[in-house]
Protein backbone atom coordinates (compact mmCIF):
# COMPACT_ATOMS: atom_id res chain seq x y z
CA UNK A 1 0.00 0.00 0.00
CA UNK A 2 1.64 3.89 -1.21
CA UNK A 3 0.78 6.35 1.65
CA UNK A 4 -1.73 7.93 -0.44
CA UNK A 5 -3.63 5.04 -0.95
CA UNK A 6 -6.93 5.82 -2.40
CA UNK A 7 -6.43 9.40 -2.00
CA UNK A 8 -8.12 12.27 -3.87
CA UNK A 9 -5.54 14.71 -4.54
CA UNK A 10 -5.49 18.27 -6.45
CA UNK A 11 -2.44 19.96 -7.89
CA UNK A 12 -3.09 23.57 -9.16
CA UNK A 13 0.23 25.10 -11.57
CA UNK A 14 0.09 20.84 -11.72
CA UNK A 15 1.94 21.24 -15.83
CA UNK A 16 4.92 23.53 -14.20
CA UNK A 17 8.12 20.66 -12.93
CA UNK A 18 7.20 21.05 -9.56
CA UNK A 19 3.32 20.02 -9.97
CA UNK A 20 4.73 17.26 -12.49
CA UNK A 21 6.83 15.36 -10.31
CA UNK A 22 4.80 15.71 -6.90
CA UNK A 23 1.84 14.23 -9.51
CA UNK A 24 4.25 11.52 -10.43
CA UNK A 25 5.16 10.82 -6.91
CA UNK A 26 1.31 11.09 -5.29
CA UNK A 27 0.38 8.65 -8.58
CA UNK A 28 2.93 6.21 -7.25
CA UNK A 29 2.07 6.34 -3.59
CA UNK A 30 -2.10 5.41 -4.80
CA UNK A 31 -3.87 8.73 -5.29
CA UNK A 32 -6.05 10.04 -7.71
CA UNK A 33 -4.71 13.54 -8.71
CA UNK A 34 -6.68 16.69 -10.74
CA UNK A 35 -4.09 18.51 -12.34
CA UNK A 36 -4.79 21.79 -12.86
CA UNK A 37 -2.98 24.24 -14.46
CA UNK A 38 -3.70 27.58 -17.08
CA UNK A 39 -3.27 25.72 -20.68
CA UNK A 40 -4.81 22.89 -21.60
CA UNK A 41 -1.82 22.29 -24.11
CA UNK A 42 0.62 22.39 -21.04
CA UNK A 43 -2.11 20.28 -19.22
CA UNK A 44 -2.27 17.66 -22.20
CA UNK A 45 1.72 17.18 -22.43
CA UNK A 46 2.04 16.47 -18.36
CA UNK A 47 -1.10 13.93 -18.73
CA UNK A 48 0.65 12.42 -21.60
CA UNK A 49 4.02 12.01 -19.51
CA UNK A 50 2.78 10.65 -16.65
CA UNK A 51 -0.04 8.40 -18.70
CA UNK A 52 -2.00 7.13 -15.74
CA UNK A 53 -5.62 5.99 -15.41
CA UNK A 54 -5.46 8.03 -11.84
CA UNK A 55 -4.91 11.44 -13.56
CA UNK A 56 -7.09 13.26 -15.41
CA UNK A 57 -6.91 17.39 -16.31
CA UNK A 58 -8.93 20.83 -15.83
CA UNK A 59 -7.76 24.06 -17.21
CA UNK A 60 -8.72 26.86 -14.86
CA UNK A 61 -7.15 30.51 -14.04
CA UNK A 62 -6.98 29.67 -10.45
CA UNK A 63 -7.42 33.67 -9.57
CA UNK A 64 -11.37 33.77 -10.76
CA UNK A 65 -13.97 32.50 -8.22
CA UNK A 66 -16.03 30.01 -10.94
CA UNK A 67 -12.96 28.23 -12.51
CA UNK A 68 -12.38 27.42 -8.93
CA UNK A 69 -15.21 26.07 -7.78
CA UNK A 70 -14.97 24.42 -11.44
CA UNK A 71 -12.29 22.26 -11.07
CA UNK A 72 -12.93 21.91 -7.79
CA UNK A 73 -16.55 20.29 -8.88
CA UNK A 74 -14.63 18.42 -11.38
CA UNK A 75 -12.31 16.52 -8.51
CA UNK A 76 -15.38 15.56 -6.47
CA UNK A 77 -17.75 14.53 -10.29
CA UNK A 78 -14.91 12.09 -11.17
CA UNK A 79 -13.15 10.84 -7.54
CA UNK A 80 -14.92 12.43 -4.79
CA UNK A 81 -14.20 14.11 -2.13
CA UNK A 82 -10.90 15.53 -1.82
CA UNK A 83 -8.18 14.48 0.58
CA UNK A 84 -5.07 16.40 -0.63
CA UNK A 85 -5.36 20.39 -1.49
CA UNK A 86 -2.07 21.21 -2.87
CA UNK A 87 -1.98 25.08 -4.22
CA UNK A 88 0.88 25.24 -6.27
CA UNK A 89 -0.02 27.89 -9.36
CA UNK A 90 2.55 30.86 -9.57
CA UNK A 91 4.01 33.28 -11.61
CA UNK A 92 6.83 35.00 -10.85
CA UNK A 93 6.65 38.47 -12.43
CA UNK A 94 9.08 40.70 -13.34
CA UNK A 95 12.76 41.38 -12.02
CA UNK A 96 13.16 44.91 -11.54
CA UNK A 97 13.01 47.89 -8.81
CA UNK A 98 10.18 48.98 -6.97
CA UNK A 99 10.16 51.99 -8.59
CA UNK A 100 10.18 50.76 -11.87
CA UNK A 101 7.83 47.79 -11.35
CA UNK A 102 4.88 47.66 -13.40
CA UNK A 103 1.20 48.07 -11.08
CA UNK A 104 -0.49 45.46 -13.46
CA UNK A 105 2.31 42.63 -12.56
CA UNK A 106 1.94 43.55 -9.41
CA UNK A 107 -1.35 42.90 -9.40
CA UNK A 108 -1.34 39.22 -11.56
CA UNK A 109 1.13 38.22 -9.38
CA UNK A 110 -1.15 38.65 -6.35
CA UNK A 111 -4.12 37.69 -8.10
CA UNK A 112 -2.41 34.18 -8.98
CA UNK A 113 -0.18 34.03 -5.36
CA UNK A 114 -2.69 34.89 -3.30
CA UNK A 115 -6.13 35.23 -4.41
CA UNK A 116 -5.48 31.65 -6.08
CA UNK A 117 -4.67 30.24 -2.61
CA UNK A 118 -7.53 31.86 -0.55
CA UNK A 119 -10.04 31.01 -3.74
CA UNK A 120 -8.59 26.69 -3.42
CA UNK A 121 -9.14 26.88 0.20
CA UNK A 122 -12.76 28.75 0.10
CA UNK A 123 -14.09 26.63 -2.91
CA UNK A 124 -11.63 23.28 -1.95
CA UNK A 125 -12.53 23.03 2.12
CA UNK A 126 -16.41 22.29 1.63
CA UNK A 127 -15.58 19.76 -0.54
CA UNK A 128 -13.10 17.88 1.87
CA UNK A 129 -12.75 15.01 3.77
CA UNK A 130 -12.06 15.62 7.55
CA UNK A 131 -8.92 14.57 8.34
CA UNK A 132 -7.16 16.21 4.67
CA UNK A 133 -4.24 17.96 4.68
CA UNK A 134 -3.90 21.73 2.38
CA UNK A 135 -0.54 22.76 0.94
CA UNK A 136 0.65 26.25 -0.16
CA UNK A 137 3.48 26.49 -2.01
CA UNK A 138 5.46 29.52 -0.69
CA UNK A 139 9.35 29.79 -1.13
CA UNK A 140 12.59 30.49 0.52
CA UNK A 141 11.85 34.37 -0.16
CA UNK A 142 7.87 33.65 2.00
CA UNK A 143 10.30 33.67 5.64
CA UNK A 144 13.19 36.43 4.61
CA UNK A 145 13.46 39.41 2.15
CA UNK A 146 15.31 40.25 -1.22
CA UNK A 147 15.78 43.04 -2.56
CA UNK A 148 16.65 41.82 -5.83
CA UNK A 149 13.76 43.47 -7.47
CA UNK A 150 11.40 40.60 -7.13
CA UNK A 151 9.10 42.99 -5.00
CA UNK A 152 5.82 41.12 -6.18
CA UNK A 153 6.86 37.74 -5.42
CA UNK A 154 8.53 38.28 -2.10
CA UNK A 155 5.55 40.21 -0.54
CA UNK A 156 2.61 37.14 -2.16
CA UNK A 157 4.80 34.40 -0.56
CA UNK A 158 5.13 36.30 2.58
CA UNK A 159 1.14 36.61 2.29
CA UNK A 160 0.55 32.86 1.36
CA UNK A 161 2.13 32.52 5.35
CA UNK A 162 -0.26 34.30 6.31
CA UNK A 163 -3.45 32.65 5.18
CA UNK A 164 -2.15 29.27 5.73
CA UNK A 165 -1.67 29.68 9.83
CA UNK A 166 -5.35 31.52 9.66
CA UNK A 167 -6.40 28.02 7.53
CA UNK A 168 -4.94 25.87 9.78
CA UNK A 169 -6.33 27.53 12.90
CA UNK A 170 -9.47 27.51 11.61
CA UNK A 171 -9.48 24.09 9.42
CA UNK A 172 -8.14 22.32 12.55
CA UNK A 173 -11.15 21.61 14.20
CA UNK A 174 -12.34 19.40 11.65
CA UNK A 175 -8.89 17.35 11.79
CA UNK A 176 -7.46 19.36 8.18
CA UNK A 177 -4.12 20.24 8.27
CA UNK A 178 -2.47 23.29 6.36
CA UNK A 179 0.67 23.72 5.82
CA UNK A 180 2.99 26.08 3.48
CA UNK A 181 6.31 24.57 1.63
CA UNK A 182 8.95 26.82 1.23
CA UNK A 183 11.53 25.68 -1.96
CA UNK A 184 14.71 27.56 -2.01
CA UNK A 185 15.90 27.73 -5.92
CA UNK A 186 14.61 24.79 -8.07
CA UNK A 187 16.45 23.67 -11.43
CA UNK A 188 13.71 24.74 -13.58
CA UNK A 189 12.83 27.24 -16.37
CA UNK A 190 10.57 29.48 -13.32
CA UNK A 191 13.60 29.98 -11.58
CA UNK A 192 16.10 30.17 -14.49
CA UNK A 193 13.37 33.09 -15.62
CA UNK A 194 13.58 34.88 -12.43
CA UNK A 195 17.75 34.61 -12.46
CA UNK A 196 18.03 35.93 -16.14
CA UNK A 197 16.35 38.74 -14.37
CA UNK A 198 18.59 38.86 -11.10
CA UNK A 199 21.55 39.46 -13.91
CA UNK A 200 20.40 41.57 -15.75
CA UNK A 201 19.56 44.18 -12.93
CA UNK A 202 22.82 43.73 -11.50
CA UNK A 203 24.81 44.30 -14.38
CA UNK A 204 25.02 40.70 -15.92
CA UNK A 205 26.35 38.76 -13.20
CA UNK A 206 25.81 35.10 -13.33
CA UNK A 207 22.45 34.68 -10.54
CA UNK A 208 22.92 30.79 -10.60
CA UNK A 209 26.69 30.47 -9.51
CA UNK A 210 25.73 33.63 -7.19
CA UNK A 211 22.37 31.82 -5.70
CA UNK A 212 24.77 28.23 -6.03
CA UNK A 213 27.50 29.84 -3.85
CA UNK A 214 24.52 30.96 -1.04
CA UNK A 215 23.41 27.91 -0.98
CA UNK A 216 25.05 25.62 1.91
CA UNK A 217 24.35 22.38 0.01
CA UNK A 218 25.79 24.51 -3.15
CA UNK A 219 23.54 23.48 -5.76
CA UNK A 220 19.95 24.28 -6.93
CA UNK A 221 16.89 21.47 -5.97
CA UNK A 222 15.76 18.96 -8.17
CA UNK A 223 11.64 19.38 -8.61
CA UNK A 224 11.53 15.89 -7.48
CA UNK A 225 12.89 16.76 -4.23
CA UNK A 226 10.49 18.94 -3.79
CA UNK A 227 7.78 16.70 -4.89
CA UNK A 228 9.27 14.59 -1.64
CA UNK A 229 8.76 17.19 0.88
CA UNK A 230 4.92 17.88 -0.42
CA UNK A 231 4.52 14.05 -0.84
CA UNK A 232 5.34 14.43 3.71
CA UNK A 233 2.91 17.32 3.97
CA UNK A 234 -0.25 15.38 2.08
CA UNK A 235 0.27 12.09 3.57
CA UNK A 236 -0.43 10.88 6.89
CA UNK A 237 3.36 10.75 7.77
CA UNK A 238 2.44 14.35 8.86
CA UNK A 239 -0.07 14.10 10.63
CA UNK A 240 0.40 16.17 13.73
CA UNK A 241 1.89 18.99 11.31
CA UNK A 242 -0.10 21.91 10.73
CA UNK A 243 0.53 25.73 10.48
CA UNK A 244 4.11 25.18 9.37
CA UNK A 245 6.48 26.47 6.84
CA UNK A 246 8.27 23.61 5.93
CA UNK A 247 11.94 24.77 4.14
CA UNK A 248 13.37 22.73 1.55
CA UNK A 249 15.77 25.18 0.32
CA UNK A 250 19.10 23.63 0.96
CA UNK A 251 19.83 25.27 4.01
CA UNK A 252 19.02 29.23 2.82
CA UNK A 253 17.14 29.94 5.89
CA UNK A 254 19.49 28.72 8.33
Amino acid sequence: MGSLDGKTCVITGGAGSVGLASARLFVAEGAKVMLVDLREADLKRASDALNSPNVTIFAADVSKSDQTKAYIDATVAKFGKIDVLFSNAGNSGVVTPIEEYPEDVFDSVVAVHIRGAFLACKYGLPQMNDGGSIIITSSIVGVKGDGGGACAYVTVKHAQVGLMRSVAKGAARRGIRCNTLHPGPIDNEFQLNIEHGIGKMAGGIDATKMLDQAIPLHRHARPDEIAKSALFLASDQSSFTTGTTLMADGGMSA
